[in-house]
C-alpha cells in the first residue's frame, strides 16, 4: 500500500501504505437489521464494538424516489447542487459492490455510508499514527482531522468516494449468515476527476484530471489474505465506470517494498520519482506510479494469496 504523504496539512493527505494495529472491529450479521455505530473518538478503546448488519449487505439497491429537486435522489446526502449526471452517478456509487471469494473467506467492498464513518475515522488515524511513528497521545486529535477531512470529501461526491472492505472469515460447520463475524478489513479513497482532486497533492504531483486513489488501510490482522489487493481491484474496477479517463495514478513510498510490488504485479509503472531534496522536509521519497486501465477492468487471476497486503 502506498502512501500520500508523510506530513500534517490542513488537506490531510493521508498515507496510503498503512498497516494498522488498532483493536478489531467485529461485525455480528443478524437478518434483516441495518448497520448501526457506536462513536469511536475516544483516546483509548478498551472494548471491541459489536454492529449488527444485514443478511443483504452484499447488495445496495437504490431506493430513491423520481423527484424534481435537484437534492431528493441524493442518496449519500452531500448537500450540494447536483447535476443530471452527477445524480446517475451517484446512484452508480450507492449500487456499487465487489465482492470475491478468498482462500480463507469472502471479502466485499462497497462505498462507504455516513453511520460508518466514525470506524473508518479510526481506521485511518491508528494507521497514520503507526506509520508516521507518533506517540498514542496523538491519536484523538488525529481522529478528529481525519474526521473532517471525511466529511469534507462527502461533500465532493461523486467526483470522489471513500470505498471500506469487509472480511467474513469462513468457518466450517457453521450456519453462514447467522454465525460468522465480519469484520471491518480496509478503506481506500478515490478522485474521480478534477473537481474531486485533493487541494494539496503530494509529489511528484499526479494529473488532477486523471483517476487517483489513495488512503489505502488494511487491518494488520487480515495482512497477507489479499485484501490490499482487492481493495485496489475494487478501486479499478469503480474507476472503470465512473471515469472515461483509463489512466489510474497512485504514490508508493521508496521504503515500501510490499506494496510497490504488489502494485507492479498490478501493472502499474514508475512515472516520477521524488527529488532526494524532499528528505530535507523530513518526508519518505515516493514514486508517482501510473496504469491504463481496460475497458472494465475485472479481478485478477494473479495468484496473490501470498501478498502481505
Amino acid at each position: 500500500m502506498a502512501t500520500v504523504t508523510t506530513t500534517i496539512t490542513l488537506s490531510l493527505s493521508f498515507p496510503l501504505d498503512l498497516q494498522i494495529q488498532n483493536p478489531r472491529f467485529v461485525f455480528k450479521p443478524k437478518s434483516h437489521q441495518q448497520f448501526f455505530n457506536n462513536p469511536l473518538l475516544n483516546l483509548h478503546t478498551h472494548s471491541i464494538p459489536t454492529f449488527k448488519i444485514s443478511s443483504s449487505s452484499h447488495s445496495h439497491p437504490s431506493t430513491t424516489s423520481p423527484s424534481n429537486s435537484p437534492y431528493s435522489d441524493d442518496p449519500f446526502r452531500t448537500a450540494q447542487f447536483l447535476t443530471n449526471p452527477d445524480l446517475e452517478n451517484l446512484k452508480l456509487l450507492d449500487n456499487f459492490v465487489y465482492s470475491e471469494e478468498l482462500k480463507s473467506g469472502s471479502m466485499w467492498v462497497r462505498v462507504m455510508k455516513e453511520e460508518e464513518m466514525d470506524i473508518t475515522v479510526a481506521l485511518l488515524a491508528e494507521s497514520f499514527a503507526e506509520s508516521m511513528l507518533l506517540p498514542t497521545g496523538y491519536v484523538g486529535v488525529l481522529r478528529f482531522l481525519v474526521k473532517q477531512y471525511l466529511i469534507e470529501r462527502r461533500t465532493l461526491m461523486p467526483h470522489t468516494a471513500t470505498l471500506i472492505g469487509f472480511y467474513r472469515k469462513r468457518v466450517d460447520g457453521e450456519e453462514e449468515e447467522e454465525n460468522e463475524e465480519v469484520e471491518l478489513a480496509g478503506t481506500v479513497e478515490i478522485c474521480f476527476d478534477k473537481r474531486g482532486a485533493n487541494a494539496s497533492l503530494p509529489s511528484p504531483i499526479p494529473p488532477k484530471d486523471k483517476p487517483y486513489i489513495c488512503n489505502m488501510a488494511v487491518q494488520k490482522s487480515l495482512r497477507r489474505r489479499g485484501i490490499g489487493w482487492h481493495l485496489l481491484k475494487a478501486s479499478e474496477e469503480l474507476i472503470s465506470q465512473m471515469s472515461s479517463s483509463r489512466e489510474v495514478y497512485l504514490h508508493c513510498r521508496m521504503i515500501d517494498t510490499a506494496p510497490f510490488n504488489m502494485y507492479t504485479k498490478a501493472d502499474y509503472e514508475i512515472v516520477k520519482t521524488d527529488s532526494i531534496l524532499v528528505l530535507l522536509l523530513l518526508q519518505r521519497r515516493k514514486h508517482l506510479m501510473c496504469k491504463k486501465l481496460h475497458l472494465l477492468s475485472m479481478p485478477s487471476e494473479i495468484d496473490i494469496s501470498d501478498s502481505d497486503l
